[in-house]
């Protein structure tokens, strides 16, 4: 499928809102693989997919990462808000037949994040989160702030920073469960950007 294709079907799976949610974070995730040097293409493709299963009902998710998904953390599965990742990196392969690691790891790692994570995937969070078509202007324009004020990665991994605090603040003012992983991306941010 191509770009068009994938997005004529987004558009009749997503809520009209999550559509414009798909199409923001595919133009924030091109604008910032240019910046970047990232591969654009790449970007575009898997700034369209990232919620691909972001509608499914929540059983529905549960069973199909029993029956499809193998490498999944027991501590993933206690915050429903991001089954819809590894579930979507499924169906990049199954069902979009992608085959390519950046893009099904971009799309797998965009709710969570992970320690090292590539080029692609830090794209990727970062324009799930600042996308201009439903995220709120104020953080979008904070977050472009740090990436204007400093070069390259370290811009890039400053964002991350400030992204990652923000989504621990919010989980813990609504006694939602913090994943390790979420703890370990956030301490591995922590010592690449200011050497904690």
């Amino acid at each position: 499928m191509n770009c068009t294709e994938i997005e004529k079907e987004l558009k009749e799976i997503l809520t009209p809102e999550r559509y414009m949610h798909t199409l923001g974070v595919k133009d924030c995730a091109v604008e910032l693989a240019k910046r970047y040097g990232a591969d654009v293409k790449k970007a575009e493709i898997a700034g369209l997919l990232h919620d691909c299963a972001k509608c499914m009902e929540k059983e529905a998710l549960k069973s199909f990462i029993a029956k499809n998904i193998k490498d999944i953390q027991k501590n993933e599965m206690k915050n429903y808000k991001t089954l819809h990742a590894p579930v979507g990196a499924n169906l990049v392969c199954t069902k979009y037949k992608i085959n390519d690691k950046e893009i099904i790891n971009a799309v797998r790692w965009h709710t969570l994040g992970r320690v090292n994570m590539g080029l692609l995937e830090k794209i990727i969070f970062l324009a799930d989160k600042i996308e201009k078509n439903t995220r709120d202007i104020n953080y979008r324009n904070e977050i472009l702030k740090i990436l204007d004020e400093n070069e390259g990665e370290k811009g890039l991994n400053l964002a991350l920073l400030r992204c990652f605090e923000e989504t621990i603040k919010s989980l813990t003012e609504r006694n939602l469960y913090i994943c390790m992983t979420t703890v370990d991306v956030y301490n591995w941010l922590l010592e690449i950007t200011i050497g904690v």
